[in-house]
């Protein structure tokens, strides 16, 4: 039995428990809350719901592994382990009844992210990745059917198909920045949260630039995209799971070009 079975499966209890808790209150009218002094940055009983099935999943078969979620204070490791909770990424499509926000779980260790999920329980589609020490892999499951993931072919980013969540996101250097590269993509789409992501790793995406991300946001992502072929760094070119500039491509030119357009704006 290879070390990571056990927690591959966990990591479908997880998503489990999680979609029991939140899909009562999709498009059923769930009242918002807002965490922001200034905009907007809802929180739902959707978004409490998920994270406390969540954490109680991980009470009964990983009381020794630490806990980072959004919602609720972190709890500390005594393994080494952590993972990074994320109960609605995409609260804002969530309350419009869209189907573009996700359930985002990885599991940490010292190096970063080695296996995640992906989950859009509305749809019914299930994104597991791993990575590192846990071996490269990324495949789809659906209706009891899996499906194994891979990128799309390599293409410049003049022909390359592009998103990011909200592009009125970008200020100052990073708006020029991302400029350059919506004038040079064939393609650009919006509003899609983690779910683009999970696009770049089936193959339908070339490309996901965004800004401001907490852990989160970005851990679940990682082994996603790389189990499937693709490339997820911050604007450097360095390791992006703790958040903050993220890009991910599917193929390392196509990155570096990328890398190239946001290199004014890194941080």
């Amino acid at each position: 039995m290879h070390r990571y079975d056990d927690d591959r499966r966990l990591l479908g209890v997880l998503a489990d428990a999680a979609r029991v808790a939140v899909l009562p209150h999709f498009r059923n009218g769930v009242p918002a809350h807002n965490k922001a002094a200034a905009g907007f940055d809802p929180v739902t009983e959707a978004d409490k719901a998920a994270e406390a099935a969540i954490r109680a999943v991980l009470a009964e078969h990983r009381p020794d592994d630490g806990i980072v979620g959004e919602e609720e204070d972190a709890k500390a490791s005594r393994s080494g382990r952590r993972w990074i909770v994320d109960p609605i990424d995409g609260t804002r499509a969530f309350l419009a009844g869209l189907p573009s926000w996700c359930v985002l779980i990885a599991l940490v260790e010292e190096d970063g992210p080695v296996l995640s999920v992906i989950d859009q329980p509305h749809i019914g589609e299930r994104f597991f990745g791993s990575t590192g020490a846990a071996g490269r892999a990324a495949w789809l499951e659906r209706a009891g059917v899996r499906r194994d993931l891979t990128v799309r072919a390599a293409q410049p980013l003049a022909a390359a198909l592009g998103e990011t969540t909200d592009p009125f996101l970008f200020a100052g250097a990073e708006a020029h920045a991302f400029g350059a590269i919506r004038e040079r993509a064939r393609l650009m789409r919006y509003g899609l949260d983690a779910y683009g992501y999970a696009m770049v790793a089936q193959g339908g995406l070339d490309f996901v630039v965004e800004s401001g991300l907490k852990t989160w946001d970005v851990a679940a992502l990682v082994p996603v995209i790389e189990g499937a072929g693709g490339i997820l760094t911050d604007w450097r070119g360095g390791p992006a799971h703790e958040g903050g500039q993220v890009v991910a491509a599917s193929a390392p030119a196509l990155h570096e070009e990328l890398l190239a357009l946001l290199a004014p704006a890194a941080l």
